[in-house]
């Protein structure tokens, strides 16, 4: 059985850490080519380039990514371990890092988010917002835990994923309380005509709705698309146009928009996305769990 040499490791892993072989020579104490030395031994071991050089810098390789994503985790239980061991509190939190799809609205993220601060210990939470095949892409890298998105992960990328259905439900149209008021009447028919803002054809609640209109012979004006939920809602509190947003949103955009009308025939769906086929992470159960059972539920 090979082992892996954790003296290298911890070798690779200082020099990722802090930049360079100097610094690393100069906290490990060591020579120079003492610490390439071992290094290069790493990668003659695991057969692959840990290190470009880009002028003087040293700069990860895709796999070096990956093994510095394990060495984090290894040399940070190991610091844990010797504390408690030592009978010493480790004052570190849980740390959750979460990858939000940037078209799933921030209000929401921050309610499925919310549960994992509440559990008896403490959790830091760091989340990223990023289109969901780079998250995806840092998901298999292990840099973040857990992505939150609106669309189920698809099997033909090559990561190694599962989703993890949080809850559903239909659709509300909200709109300036004066175009609210514009359109309120008769509808769904009363969107025939009227300006619309909708998110880029990326976001899953886009087919829905358009297989929708299209359903009802219902034929509104683009008057603008959005890669943000945020930017198409600056638009529409200018009274630029009306949107539809999942209707679990509801209290919440009443406090600054009218109401339109409501459907159940537009469902927007919602995912935890993680490497783990059975959720171990407490932070992530407690999300899953509180999304399914009150907010969803």
């Amino acid at each position: 059985m090979e082992w892996l040499n954790y003296h290298h490791l911890l070798y690779f892993w200082v020099v990722a850490r802090t930049g360079s072989i100097v610094k690393a020579s100069q906290e490990l104490l060591l020579a120079p080519p003492t610490i390439s030395a071992q290094i290069s031994q790493l990668e003659d071991y695991l057969g692959e380039k840990l290190f470009t050089r880009t002028g003087r810098r040293l700069v990860l390789t895709e796999v070096g990514k990956i093994v510095y994503g394990y060495a984090q985790e290894i040399f940070t239980l190991g610091r844990e371990l010797t504390d408690t061991l030592k009978g010493r509190p480790t004052g570190h939190p849980l740390k959750l890092q979460v990858g939000v799809a940037d078209l799933l609205p921030k209000g929401l993220a921050y309610r499925l988010i919310e549960p994992a601060l509440r559990l008896a210990s403490p959790v830091q939470v760091i989340c990223r917002e990023d289109p969901p095949d780079r998250l995806m892409a840092l998901l298999a890298l292990h840099e973040i835990d857990l992505v939150l998105s609106d669309a189920p992960f698809a099997p033909c990328i090559s990561v190694r994923a599962y989703n993890h259905p949080l809850g559903e439900c239909g659709a509300g149209f909200y709109a300036s309380r004066k175009l609210a008021a514009a359109y309120r009447r008769k509808f769904p028919q009363s969107l025939n005509g009227a300006p619309f803002l909708v998110p880029t054809a990326s976001a899953s609640m886009r087919s829905n709705l358009d297989q929708w209109l299209e359903a009802e012979d219902i034929h509104p004006v683009l008057a603008g698309e959005f890669e943000d939920f945020t930017l198409l809602r600056a638009f529409a509190e200018g009274g630029h146009g009306i949107f539809a947003a999942p209707r679990v949103l509801d209290r919440e955009l009443r406090r600054r928009f009218g109401v339109v009308g409501y459907t159940e025939e537009v469902r927007a769906r919602f995912y935890a996305i993680s490497v783990e086929r059975r959720v171990k992470n407490p932070a992530v159960i407690a999300i899953c769990d509180s999304a399914r059972e009150k907010l969803f539920g």
